[in-house]
């Protein structure tokens, strides 16, 4: 592959990897606030905000691993998991500095809005990594038994399993840790579940045009073929 196109690609996977670092750490500020959403009035969801973005991430993991490699994929994960890391640490310190009585948000409306958030990020980083790399190694199974074939079968394959892991390890970690009532355990891991397998369905045609439109402009031959980048 000629250099201009090397650099092109480049660039691209940097800007998934600082979009999919951005749908993580939002998803883990904003899980708090619970919400219901009718889908055309076949099942009302009550689940998380978090929940908005987090789904974004599986995509970009299964992108990243069919164009550019699982080695690629498994560095986004590992930069997620340090930007999450980074996160905690920022949001503990300004959850501890007091307030200014000319604050717009006082310490307690802080508390209430970041104080589970150290709880947060520790439960969703433990899922977040067995999940994320489980994924990545389920997709490269499949693309493997499938000798690149069937682009479908491994996305949705290697996210259903992921996202189960996950949404099972997280809820009972924030509910070991007091986040949520243990009461809510099932209901919450059926509307989670239920949305994030929504979510991998959608994103289906989604990963098939952007490795469509990868493959034709960078030259990529065959199924399964990767841009291999220098490391």
């Amino acid at each position: 592959m000629e250099q201009k196109k090397l650099a092109q690609a480049e660039t691209i996977y940097l800007m998934i990897a600082g979009v999919f670092i951005a749908s993580l750490v939002t998803s883990n500020l904003i899980f708090q606030k619970f919400f219901s959403w009718d889908f055309f009035g076949l099942y009302t969801f009550e689940i998380s905000a978090g929940l908005i973005p987090y789904p974004a991430t599986f995509l970009f993991t299964d992108i990243v691993s069919e164009l550019y490699g699982k080695k690629r994929a498994n560095q986004i994960v590992l930069a997620g998991l340090i930007a999450s890391v980074f996160t905690l640490i920022v949001v503990t310190i300004s959850t501890m500095v007091p307030a200014t009585p000319w604050s717009p948000l006082s310490d307690s409306e802080y508390e209430n809005v970041f104080g589970m958030t150290f709880v947060s990020v520790g439960a969703s980083m433990a899922a977040y990594l067995a999940a994320q790399f489980i994924d990545v190694q389920f997709f490269h199974l499949w693309k493997k038994l499938t000798k690149g074939k069937y682009l479908w079968l491994r996305n949705n394959a290697s996210t259903f399993s992921s996202q189960l892991i996950d949404t099972i390890m997280v809820l009972a970690l924030l509910m070991s840790f007091g986040a949520l009532d243990w009461k809510m355990f099932w209901p919450l891991l059926l509307n989670g579940y239920l949305f994030k397998v929504l979510a991998a369905l959608i994103d289906t045609p989604i990963i098939y045009f952007v490795v469509w439109r990868f493959r034709k402009h960078f030259g990529l031959k065959g199924h399964g073929s990767e841009i291999k980048l220098s490391h």
